[in-house]
């Protein structure tokens, strides 16, 4: 089989293909032939040396998510058979093996089927933006451990950066669970993108004043944040909801205005979800499992999230994408469906 490999960190070019031997299948783990693997930022930072500590040095196959078709089951594994659709989850996360190879063999509970009719590219986007997303949405300890219709019913959200990746997704399920979703956007383009993922409200940060505007569309506040960039902490304190919840799943500095947190008992929570725990990371994948089989998980520039696809000889040039802040899910082509 054919698997892209980095032998030491560096820029998109570390990356080549090379040939390896089919890997084999074990008790209690599935072979998965992957069709679409996808590229997070989190996998073009491990490339380049400066991911999230795993303990894993190079060589290594790199990306987290992707989605194909059940190749092989070992003992005792239940529910899978081959041949079934299915998406895929940290398949690199502790492990020298990602998505980019033609095959992986992952833990059964890392391996999720999808219904016949979701395309593999709704599998290859969820992975660390969905379960990202529904972390940052069960927060709050007054809230639902596991999204489900109904389970955000008369909450409103703010989503920062409704265009990317986890904010496309946390729209997307937020809406399915029943809250008022509220987005920021920096351009129109964007604008229209959040639009499509069926934001209930968009503003665009660089031509409104966000506070002002929050507060005329939720003038009791917001009672979750999912935010995407520290910078904004200042604001997201000043449309909060007494008692609300501020998901942050990007890194960056931080400096709390304590004060005005104190004031109405706002939670800011920090989220990766590799470390999430055993309880959060399956109450994720199976909601997010269970929103996409029911149609409520969508991608493609109709759905607010365009895919950028890349054929698996030109896997450098899908990292390098990601890397420019490219807008859409990039996705590389490693086999036919």
């Amino acid at each position: 089989m054919r698997a892209a490999v980095f032998e030491e960190p560096g820029p998109a070019a570390v990356l080549r293909i090379v040939e390896r031997e089919m890997p084999a299948v074990g008790a209690g783990e599935v072979r998965v032939r992957i069709v679409l693997s996808a590229v997070n930022p989190t996998d073009t930072g491990t490339r380049a040396g400066r991911g999230v500590p795993d303990g894993v040095s190079p060589p290594r196959v790199p990306n987290q998510d992707g989605s194909g078709v059940v190749d092989a089951v070992g003992e005792g594994v239940h529910g899978l058979e081959p041949g079934d659709p299915v998406w895929v989850w940290d398949a690199g996360y502790g492990r020298e093996n990602g998505t980019a190879q033609e095959y992986v063999v992952l833990p059964r509970r890392q391996v999720v089927r999808m219904n016949e009719d979701v395309p593999f590219e709704v599998g290859a986007a969820l992975g660390i933006p969905a379960l990202t997303a529904h972390r940052c949405l069960t927060l709050a300890s007054d809230g639902p451990a596991r999204l489900a219709p109904g389970a955000l019913d008369g909450r409103t959200v703010l989503v920062a950066g409704g265009a990317g990746a986890v904010g496309n997704a946390a729209i997307q399920l937020a809406k399915w669970a029943g809250a008022t979703v509220l987005t920021t956007v920096s351009s129109k383009e964007k604008a229209d993108l959040a639009v499509a993922a069926g934001a209930d409200a968009v503003i665009n940060y660089r031509e409104e004043d966000v506070v002002a505007r929050v507060k005329e569309l939720a003038p009791g506040g917001v009672q979750v944040v999912v935010e995407v960039n520290t910078e904004n902490l200042r604001t997201d304190l000043s449309v909060i909801a007494p008692g609300g919840n501020i998901g942050i799943y990007v890194a960056g500095e931080v400096t709390v205005p304590s004060f005005k947190a104190m004031l109405k008992n706002v939670s800011l929570d920090f989220v990766l979800t590799y470390t999430t725990t055993t309880e959060e990371k399956d109450n994720a994948v199976a909601a997010v499992a269970e929103a996409v089989n029911s149609g409520a998980v969508k991608v493609g520039e109709e759905a607010g999230l365009p895919i950028l696809r890349f054929p698996f000889e030109r896997v450098s040039d899908a990292h390098e994408a990601v890397e420019q802040n490219a807008i859409g899910k990039v996705v590389v082509e490693v086999t036919q469906p």
